[in-house]
């Protein structure tokens, strides 16, 4: 991308010793991570992603339906 250490951390207020640390171990704040993303790119991509799957149902059978719980059965396993 052309980025170096030094002018990435100047453009998304990272520290620069977070991002050395961060680019050797992949450990750091949510925080630094929203401010690189915002910086390289990709931040709306992981937004959309982390957004939880709408689930609607028309019966309460359709939940049942789909509950792992109600096909269990009693007794030994084989």
């Amino acid at each position: 991308m052309g980025f170096t250490q030094a002018g990435l951390s100047a453009r998304s207020g990272v520290p620069l010793g977070t991002l050395r640390k961060f680019e050797r171990t992949g450990l750091g704040s949510t925080e630094a991570l929203v401010k690189l993303l915002s910086i390289v790119g990709g931040l709306e991509a992981t937004i959309e992603a982390a957004k939880p799957e709408a689930l609607t149902f028309a019966s309460i059978d359709e939940v049942l339906k789909g509950d792992p719980r109600s096909s269990r059965k009693n007794g030994w396993r084989t």
